[in-house]
This record gives structure tokens, C-alpha cells and sequence, in this order.
């Protein structure tokens, strides 16, 4: 294990038991979350990558889109 998620885990026992369950729960479905992320990018195929290029490519073309400066407030 980690010093910083030691440390994390040493604050984490200060906690009353709703509060240490409420991070545990949001934690675990972070997790949760990467795995299904993960294994949806990698099972894209690279047909699945060409279509997608292409849709930005026809949005950049017909200028429907937001510059990151705005997106970000850069």
C-alpha cells in the first residue's frame, strides 16, 4: 500500500462509520467505473475509431464546435 493512501486511511478512521461508508461507496463505484471504462475502450475496434474520427471531422468541418479556451474558460 501507498503512504499517501495510508495516510488516507488513517484520516479515513476518524470518521463516523456513515461517513467512512459513504466514501467507501463512492470510492468503490469509481473503481467500478474504471473497469467498465477500461474494457469498453479496449474492445473498441478500429472501425469503431475510424467512424468517430470521421463524425469530428464533418463537426470541425461544418464548424460545430466549442474551442477548448471556452470549453475549459482558458
Amino acid at each position: 500500500m501507498t503512504q499517501l493512501l495510508e495516510q488516507a486511511i488513517t484520516q479515513l478512521k476518524n470518521l463516523s462509520d456513515d461517513e467512512q461508508n459513504a466514501i467507501a461507496s463512492r470510492l468503490l463505484a469509481e473503481m467500478a467505473d474504471d473497469v467498465r471504462w477500461q474494457s469498453r475502450f479496449t474492445s473498441t475496434t478500429n472501425h469503431q475509431w475510424d467512424c468517430i474520427a470521421e463524425m469530428v471531422r464533418q463537426e470541425i468541418a461544418i464548424s460545430d464546435v466549442t474551442p477548448l479556451a471556452e470549453a475549459f474558460d482558458l
